[in-house]
């Protein structure tokens, strides 16, 4: 029986409208009521306004009870004390959708976001004041830090958007995993999560504070944990609810890396035994994650994709099974609210992984049956009945008798998205392309930059983050007689920059990008130098900023040297160090200044019909950056990742060059949906708003094979299936099936479970 003795509150008086939202150490309680909580993240500047309320509708309908984000510091200052709000960065407008639709909002603040994005959410102006340390205490840091929360505090306060105001907002994030990272940091780690805690709390927002990892999170804050599973976190204080700020529903992806996959019954596994465990509090990280537009994605090398294999994927559709598989585990957790919250909680030991945890009330019991074993089923008997709880799940019984779920057994349809082509487009595959080159002359041949200095910098100094582009340019003048003309003789240049171009004399040598998450790495290559003024122009390109770990802030970026010309014959060899020339920088490429990318007379397309989410397919290309109609849409890279496996404007900057002929706008929808579900359950079949079309395969019995390649068994029912189901289904938007031998007929199989396997098409 846990201790209910400690209750804390909070409120905001002066409003009569005012929510109240405490805890104690059993869950967050709202206007006095324990509730159980399922909670997302949707990350507004990862999608747009318009997408804002479609997103947020079908998390309600996925049967969430809240949304969470984070607010990203550099997104909206820029530049020191200058201020964005507008368009995709409309944290209120974003707060009052959640609000619109009946939902909580979970607003963590940080400032430090992580979240793959680009340094982090830190701006890099922070990082180039003087005397600037990142996340300690450092005067400098803890005064901006603490201006930009509260300015972010007071905007949500002048809107009333906390629930103490009678805003959705039930709890409020500072700070962000800083107990991951904070031994490096020693005493004044400590000192500055106290310092932290604070200045959260003199804000006054009526609402709790949370830190996530953080096991000494000072009181009154909440600790919670982030991972892949969560069921054995404590918190540090017993008067703390048992809460999950991140379950990871996948993982991002890395230029070159695979699409990463959890799967939903993992997913939904690690969900219920959270629950079965006490937990009270969970959060999807991402239940949309969206797409990385303009520089926004971190890492380096974090991919403009970061659909995360998210319940909503990248476009917004439904990841089917996941989202409708979550759906149902929360209806199930949802109906045994009062019970999960106030029930007295008893657990027994079955062995072999195997466990029933029983939440009982003077009302009645809810029950979780476990099986923690990766590789068997297992079998329990309870109160004079037996279970068979397959390998790695859990088996929930809302009444402790009758089965409502199993994380293993999934009734959710799977759909098979597919892109088709623009149907606006007469010749989609004939855009009309108009090229213009990089004028580079003044860097390439005069070596002409912006400032001068006798040393090599670091590139988020020189550009304050303002672009991915910085020139390195030197001279260097050899005698007719210099012994090194005479040698064979090489550039060779030490580099922190994610991709590097060199030329000499104009002369373009290679480039060399960095590979297998090694950010520094040497370029060399043999050069022809001639007597009297040589031009060495080094183009150093970032590709997202760091965004994790101790110190990041000062892991460097660009071309930080040493940078040294090598000349070698069969006597000697002779090295002549660059570090400490004089160096010319120039930020930017001209195309970028002059704003190409808003002509009217470069590539026009028109936009695909319906209201099907619109991709952009790059293939032939190399390396760059894309607009449309002058909105950056993010950098693309097909040439990494192949090598690992009304009218509308579209421009492209490609570095390496690549055929733009491919390059084509196609939808994507739902092509297909399948299920395979045992008999006793109902199967929903929808094409998200379009209708079915046909039936393409259909089996009651023991039908074998997965999605897309289904096959009949050795049994099956003497009724047509496909017959059936096409009468069902067919002209359609949705339809469903009772799988049982009513409905479809009775299969002669004896000695396996009954299954319904259907294939249909949209």
């Amino acid at each position: 029986m846990i201790s209910l003795r400690f209750l804390l509150c909070f409120i905001f008086v002066s409003s009569v409208y005012a929510t109240i939202v405490s805890h104690d150490g059993r869950a967050i309680t709202i206007d006095g009521h324990r509730r159980v909580l399922l909670s997302g993240s949707i990350h507004y500047p990862r999608s747009t306004p318009e997408m804002w309320p479609d997103l947020i509708k079908k998390g309600k309908e996925g049967g969430l009870d809240a949304i969470e984000t984070y607010v990203f510091w550099n997104a909206h200052e820029p530049t020191r004390r200058q201020y964005d709000f507008s368009g995709k960065l409309d944290l209120i407008r974003f707060l009052k959708t959640i609000q619109d639709e009946g939902l909580y909002g979970v607003l963590r603040i940080g400032p430090y976001a992580c979240a793959e994005w680009n340094y982090g959410g830190f701006p890099v102006w922070l990082h180039n004041m003087p005397g600037m340390v990142f996340r300690t205490t450092n005067k400098a840091f803890m005064d901006e830090m603490q201006n930009f929360t509260t300015m972010i505090v007071d905007m949500v306060k002048k809107e009333n958007l906390f629930a103490s105001q009678g805003g959705p907002i039930i709890l409020a994030q500072i700070e962000n995993e800083y107990g991951n990272v904070m031994g490096p940091y020693g005493e004044s780690g400590k000192a500055y999560i106290k310092w932290c805690a604070n200045m959260a709390q003199s804000l006054n927002v009526g609402v709790p504070w949370i830190m996530c990892q953080q096991n000494d999170a000072p009181h009154p804050m909440l600790n919670t944990c982030n991972g892949f599973y969560c069921d054995n976190f404590v918190p540090n204080n017993p008067n703390t609810p048992k809460m999950w700020t991140e379950n990871w529903t996948g993982w991002f992806k890395q230029w070159g890396g695979k699409n990463p996959h959890r799967t939903t019954e993992d997913v939904a596994f690690s969900v219920a035994r959270f629950f079965q465990r006490g937990g009270t509090f969970n959060n999807y990280y991402m239940y949309h994650g969206g797409t990385n537009f303009d520089r926004t994605a971190g890492g380096p090398y974090i991919t403009t994709s970061y659909d995360y294999d998210a319940p909503l994927d990248e476009y917004g559709n439904l990841n089917q099974p996941k989202y409708g598989h979550l759906k149902q585990l929360h209806d199930v957790l949802h109906s045994m609210e009062k019970t999960l919250t106030y029930g007295n909680i008893s657990t027994i030991d079955f062995g072999n992984s195997a466990s029933a945890t029983i939440y009982k009330t003077k009302e009645g019991s809810s029950c979780f049956f476990g099986n923690g074993n990766e590789n068997s089923d297992a079998t329990i008997s309870f109160r004079g009945e037996s279970y068979v709880v397959p390998a790695w799940s859990i088996t929930i019984l809302p009444d402790c008798k009758n089965e409502a779920y199993n994380t293993a057994k999934i009734t959710t349809q799977t759909s098979m998205m597919v892109k088709k082509p623009n149907e606006a487009e007469d010749t989609p595959s004939t855009l009309k392309w108009s090229w213009r080159p990089e004028n580079m002359d003044n860097f390439v041949l005069k070596g002409k930059g912006e400032s001068t200095q006798t040393q090599l910098f670091d590139q988020k100094v020189v550009t304050n983050d303002q672009s991915d582009y910085l020139w390195y340019m030197t001279t260097v003048k050899f005698k007719k007689r210099d012994p090194f003309l005479g040698k064979n003789m090489s550039l060779r240049v030490n580099c922190t920059a994610p991709v590097l171009h060199a030329f000499v004399n104009g002369k373009y040598i290679g480039n060399q990008h960095a590979e297998n998450g090694k950010f520094n790495y040497i370029f060399e290559k043999d050069v022809k130098f001639k007597s009297g003024r040589n031009v060495i122009a080094l183009l150093s390109i970032t590709v997202g900023l760091a965004n994790y770990g101790a110190f990041f802030e000062s892991k460097p970026a660009g071309i930080t040297g040493p940078i040294s010309i090598t000349g070698r014959n069969v006597d000697e060899t002779i090295v002549k160090d660059l570090s400490a020339h004089k160096w010319s920088y120039k930020t930017g490429l001209n195309g970028f200044e002059n704003q190409l990318f808003r002509t009217e007379s470069m590539s026009k397309w028109s936009a695909p019909l319906g209201n099907d989410p619109v991709v952009v397919d790059l293939l032939g290309l190399g390396k760059g950056t894309a607009w449309v109609n002058g909105n950056n849409i993010g950098r693309y890279w097909p040439a990494f990742i192949s090598s690992e496996n009304g009218d509308n404007t579209l421009v492209l900057f490609e570095e390496m060059g690549g055929n733009p002929s491919l390059v084509n706008f196609q939808t994507t929808r739902v092509g297909s949906v399948c299920a395979n579900v045992y008999e006793k359950n109902t199967i929903e079949l929808s094409c998200d708003r379009k209708p079915i079309s046909a039936i393409k395969f259909a089996s009651f019995g023991n039908p074998d094979g997965n999605c897309g390649s289904f096959e009949k068994g050795t049994c099956e029912s003497s009724n047509n299936t496909v017959d059936i189901l096409t009468q069902e289904c067919v002209g359609k938007e949705k339809c469903i099936i009772d799988v049982s031998t009513e409905k479809l007929g009775a299969p002669d199989c004896t000695g396996s479970a009954r299954r319904l396997a259907v294939e249909a098409i949209c």
